[in-house]
This record gives structure tokens, C-alpha cells and sequence, in this order.
């Protein structure tokens, strides 16, 4: 094989698209564009520590060194512009061109921008990459109460991080309960109250119709009943956006996302597309354990070999507000045949089973047996002849452990 390979967008889809190529092909041609001007990083980490003792070093996906050994050319800070997909070439911002044999689209997504009047103002932040991490802890140590727009993850982990340095915070929630795709009632309550234990304002079903400045910045925000809000910092994380933009000219099929079939093919011969910015069966997933299958599944694909994407259950953890949360596969129980409920004083378990198989779980608490859970999920583990009326959730965990 001697493939010209062009990987547009240097994150964890673009490192496991790599990662399955050399498995086959050590001398094929890579040559990886980020726009950024680090190493590829590994972005959930930013949400996983102190933003102020981020450092590049520690939060790269692979070592320096790694994309000289595994012959890979990798250009930063440089922008892929415009693809020609007749000529099989891309350009850049530099105002090159770069011919591909392959191409793979792994550019992720944007945040989504709410329509609030005021959104665009200076003091109204969002957290995508490392420089915004920076420039928030920047604003975040002149600023006294902040106010995060977004009570999913990446807005729950921000702001347990603002409170611990030291700032006052405010979630701003549109929906009735917080994360409400991943938690069920009483898992989001449990989380709730842990958040407000922990001296953080929760804002449900808020709907926030101005963003309100003065010659200093941020002063505050007004709901829709009129009530001014006080606040100085504002950060949003409402969900995110893929990356599309650049195919506005081509003719490469493109819906929310670029649209690809199980071997992340798009619509255009040897153009590969993986990550937040693909989308697959109608749905764009943002999530990490996705994102590194989907990338994978493009490597192989690439070099002509038959990889079958199997979508993996959608996995979300979280441990901030002194308080551990997992969730994975369908927590809808009108999807489920059984469900098995144990609680305890601080910990809930919720397992959901359908044809016995575990399709969903919610745990709150102790998430040591989320791995387990996982395992029986992406499996299809057959949980055998069971009266489920009469099982523990610990039950449930020793029978998996015992199947083979």
C-alpha cells in the first residue's frame, strides 16, 4: 500500500483512525492538521482537574515523540479551508494545497451557541479548548460570581471547578431536572441535592431571555418573568455543533453532520468522516468511547479492509459534588421488561433489562461495577433464567462475572 492519507482535525478520533492504520500499514503516507497550535490533547481532561494547574504536558494524547515514530507529519495551528473533491485535494490557511488519496474528516464540533440576546458580549465565555480553558481561569480569579449556562456534564464538571476556586455559582438549567437524557427523576435529584449541599444555586426550567452588560462587562442576566439575576462571569455549555462549514462547496452529503454509513464512508469515495462531526443512523453522539471506535472503524476502512461499525452504547460518568454517577445504554423504561431498584442511604441502582439483557443502568454512589455493567451491555450478556422480582442489583453483577 502506498495511500497519500489526509486527516482533517487532531483529536482522540483522528489518534485511533492513526492507531488502526499503522496496525496494517507502517509506510502509507498520514499527514494530520490541527488548528490548534498545541499537541493533540486529550479534551475531557479539561473538566477532570483544577483548570489553573492545566498543563499541556500532562494532558496530551500521545507523547511528542510518538507522531516521528509512527511516521505521521503533524501540522498545528494550520487550517484545513476548502476541499476539492474532483482534484482530491484540500487547501489550507496558509493558502497550500495538500493532495490526498484519502481523506478523513475527524474536525469534532463546535459549542452550540444559545440565542440569548447578548450572548456574543465580553464576559460570555465557552469551554472547547485549551485556550478557553485558560482564558476562563483568567476571567474566572477577576470575577466573583460566575453563572453556567448548561447543566450537562461539561457544565456540571466546570462548575464544581469554579466553586472550588473559590468562586460563587449559578446553574442555569432549561429543562425540568438536570441531565435528563442520562438520569432518571431520582438519580437527578440525588444530584441536585448533592450540588446545592455543596453551596452551588441550581436554576431549573430557566429560561434566560437577556444577557445584561455595562461598561465593566457582565452584570447579570434577565429571565423571561422579567427578574434580573446577578453575575459576573457567564459560561455556557448547551451541546455542541459539528464541524461542517468547510463542505458548504463540496458535494459531500451533509445533514447536521456528515452523514456516513457503518464503515464511516461518506458520500464521496474515499472520503472518511468520524467523531462529533459524522453522523451516523441520524444521530450525533459527542461522546468519548464513540468517538474512538468510530475513528477506528474509519482506519481500518480506509486501507480497504471490511470493518462493520457496531454502534457502542452511549456512556456517561460523572464524579464532582463529592457524589459518583454512571449512566449507559437506554435508560427508558418503557423500553425495559424488568427493572431491577436497589437503594441505600447516598447510593441508588437502577438496571434496566429487556429479552434478558442488560440494555441500561443508572448508578449513583459507588460506581466500582460500572466496568461489569458496561461489559454486559456492549455484549449482550444473556443474564439466564432469572425471576427478576427477586434479585439484587449485586446479584445481577456476580451472575455477569460468572458468564464467560
Amino acid at each position: 500500500m502506498n495511500e497519500r492519507i489526509v486527516i482533517v482535525g487532531d483529536g482522540i478520533t483522528a489518534i485511533s483512525a492513526i492507531k488502526a492504520i499503522r496496525e496494517n500499514d507502517k509506510e502509507s503516507e498520514i499527514k494530520l492538521y490541527g488548528e490548534e497550535k498545541f499537541y493533540p490533547y486529550n479534551r475531557v481532561r479539561l473538566t477532570k482537574g483544577t483548570l489553573d494547574l492545566l498543563d499541556e504536558g500532562k494532558i496530551l494524547l500521545q507523547k511528542k515523540e510518538w507522531y516521528e515514530e509512527n511516521k505521521v507529519t503533524l501540522y498545528k495551528d494550520l487550517k484545513v479551508t476548502s476541499i476539492n473533491t474532483e482534484k482530491r485535494e484540500v487547501e489550507l490557511s496558509n493558502g497550500t494545497k495538500e493532495v490526498y488519496s484519502k481523506l478523513l474528516f475527524a474536525n469534532g464540533a463546535k459549542n452550540f451557541t444559545p440565542d440569548i440576546n447578548g450572548i456574543n458580549k465580553e464576559g460570555v465565555l465557552t469551554l472547547r479548548t485549551l485556550e478557553d480553558a485558560r482564558n476562563i481561569v483568567d476571567k474566572a480569579k477577576k470575577s466573583n460570581i460566575v453563572l453556567v449556562i448548561g447543566g450537562g456534564i461539561l457544565g456540571l464538571e466546570l462548575a464544581w471547578i469554579l466553586k472550588q476556586m473559590g468562586n460563587k455559582v449559578i446553574i442555569s438549567e432549561i429543562a425540568p431536572r438536570l441531565m435528563p437524557k442520562q438520569l432518571d427523576e431520582k438519580a437527578s435529584l440525588m444530584l441536585h441535592n448533592s450540588i446545592t449541599i455543596n453551596g452551588i444555586d441550581v436554576m431549573l426550567n430557566n429560561n434566560i431571555s437577556e444577557i445584561s452588560v455595562n461598561d465593566n462587562g457582565v452584570e447579570g442576566i434577565i429571565i423571561d418573568e422579567g427578574k434580573f439575576i446577578n453575575c459576573d462571569l457567564i459560561i455556557y455549555s448547551v451541546g455542541i455543533k459539528p464541524n461542517v462549514d468547510i463542505l458548504t462547496e463540496t458535494n459531500i452529503k451533509v445533514n447536521k453532520g456528515i452523514v456516513v454509513n457503518e464503515k464511516m464512508e461518506t458520500s464521496i469515495p474515499d472520503i472518511y468522516a468520524a467523531g462529533d462531526v459524522a453522523e451516523f443512523d441520524n444521530k450525533i453522539y459527542g461522546l468519548w468511547n464513540i468517538a474512538i471506535a468510530q475513528g477506528t472503524t474509519a482506519g481500518y476502512n480506509m486501507l480497504g479492509k471490511d470493518i462493520i461499525y457496531k454502534p457502542a452504547a452511549p456512556v456517561t460518568t460523572l464524579s464532582a459534588f463529592n457524589i459518583s454517577l454512571f449512566s449507559m445504554g437506554d435508560i427508558y423504561e418503557g423500553n425495559a421488561d424488568n427493572i431491577v431498584i436497589n437503594e441505600d442511604e447516598g447510593s441508588y441502582s437502577k438496571i434496566l433489562i429487556s429479552n434478558n439483557k442488560i440494555t441500561g443502568a443508572i448508578v449513583v454512589g459507588s460506581i466500582k461495577n460500572s466496568p461489569i455493567l458496561k461489559k454486559a451491555i456492549e455484549e449482550k450478556i444473556d443474564l439466564g433464567d432469572i425471576n427478576f422480582s427477586d434479585v439484587y442489583v449485586n446479584d445481577l453483577i456476580e451472575i455477569i462475572k460468572n458468564k464467560k
